[in-house]
């Protein structure tokens, strides 16, 4: 496998794991089922061939038959000079390596013959619908459909024209419907669940996870994991800009019922301070000593508390961002009263989010009418230095320990729906 495809088998047999993992009397209660997944990735199969039913231990499930890896979101193989070389879609989203229609694009004009073997695509969750209610033809959210890019969101429309102008092959490109809209319903039992439960059409990974956890308008949801992410709901009302704004640090992603979320998506969160400690650890081992990264973690953490300020500036960067990829990372202001491990450990993780509020600034969070913010994600979570730079830098009050999930989120639209 190249590093960014993956195996449909697999992943539809840890579904089917899970699902045979949950209590049976509960299934046979399910009367909708809501389901997302990452978005911007493409899996092509052949219509009526995707999968076979089969009988297992808790009732029948379905294997991928005659379908393709996933391509995920991380896929590099569209480089500047090819995305540079394709027609400009008309769509408020920048067109990326590892979208579905770019990636789709690659295969047209490096192995063609690759795309003749299927009739259909969509994201990994699109496949899952398509198979639990036998579409013939696959179905797709507005939010995965501007993952794909070439998506109008305005208009809830692909850019057909110019697509077949640069020969496309645009019988590939799934129907659009509204997001907590129906898809189907299940044509045979699925693990204990009844046959005939409604499906949702899949929806965004990143949009359920927010769905989750935001239940006023008047929040903003950060999350700091691997990456970092700064949420806000636009006004009602909202329309993104008729073409995409390369440089702009915000990307506005279709929510529900018409609206949008604002979204400052950093490469650089969590990853960061894991590069830190790895760094950390080779110089000890460079100097002949042993030391257990998760022992630094916890040490780096108590040296930074014991430090309630740095004059260290640190533009935490090392792995870009996409509207500025070629910035990387830099220290400033050091003077020799700032060394310690724990100065220095204080001012990454303020760098974190002050590069975060570069993207969305404070300001801008007060004139939409920002009055709290949720926190959320592992590196918040386990880290009290981060969480002080957090309360430090936003003017609001700041909760945490809300869950965010998009598996919960993606039953609630479901439920709301009902």
């Amino acid at each position: 496998l190249q590093g960014k495809e993956q195996s449909v088998q697999r992943i539809i047999r840890a579904l089917n794991d899970c699902l045979a993992a949950l209590p049976q009397q509960q299934l046979q209660r399910v009367t909708h089922i809501g389901i997302s997944g990452q978005m911007h990735g493409v899996v092509f199969w052949k219509t009526a061939k995707g999968c076979k039913w089969t009988e297992c231990g808790t009732g029948p499930a379905f294997e991928p038959e005659e379908v393709s890896h996933l391509v995920t979101w991380q896929d590099s193989r569209c480089t500047p000079t090819f995305l540079s070389s394709l027609p400009l879609p008309q769509s408020h989203v920048s067109l990326a390596t590892g979208f579905g229609c770019a990636t789709i694009y690659w295969y047209l004009k490096n192995s063609p013959d690759f795309l003749k073997a299927y009739d259909a695509a969509g994201t990994i969750q699109d496949y899952v619908v398509a198979m639990l209610c036998d579409l013939k033809k696959p179905l797709m959210s507005i939010q995965n459909a501007a993952s794909w890019g070439y998506f109008n969101s305005r208009t809830k429309s692909w850019n057909t024209d110019i697509l077949e102008k640069s020969g496309f092959p645009v019988h590939l490109l799934p129907e659009v419907g509204d997001p907590g809209s129906v898809a189907g319903r299940t044509t045979c039992a699925w693990h204990g669940i009844p046959k005939g439960a409604k499906v949702g059409v899949a929806l965004g990974d990143f949009q359920c996870s927010v769905y989750s956890c935001l239940t006023e308008r008047t929040d903003a949801v950060l999350n700091i994991s691997t990456s970092a992410q700064l949420t806000i709901s636009m006004p009602l009302g909202f329309q993104p800009p008729e073409t995409p704004d390369p440089s702009s640090a915000v990307a506005y992603f279709p929510y529900f019922n018409g609206d949008y979320l604002a979204v400052a998506a950093s490469l650089n969160g969590g990853n960061v301070l894991a590069a830190f400690v790895a760094m950390v650890g080779q110089w000890a081992e460079e100097l002949g000593l042993q030391v257990q990264e998760s022992a630094i973690y916890t040490r780096i953490i108590q040296a930074a508390l014991a430090q309630s300020d740095s004059k260290l500036s640190v533009h935490p960067t090392i792995f870009g961002e996409r509207h500025i990829p070629e910035q990387l990372a830099s220290v400033t202001n050091i003077a020799t009263s700032d060394l310690s491990l724990g100065h220095v450990t204080r001012a990454l993780c303020r760098g974190i989010v002050e590069n975060l509020c570069s993207m969305l600034p404070v300001q801008h969070l007060v004139e939409t009418g920002v009055r709290r913010i949720l926190g959320s994600g592992s590196a918040l979570a386990r880290n009290e230095v981060l969480r002080q730079e957090v309360e430090r830098i936003f003017p609001f009050p700041v909760v945490y320990g809300k869950d965010v999930d998009a598996a919960v989120g993606a039953a609630m639209v479901m439920f709301h729906d009902k």
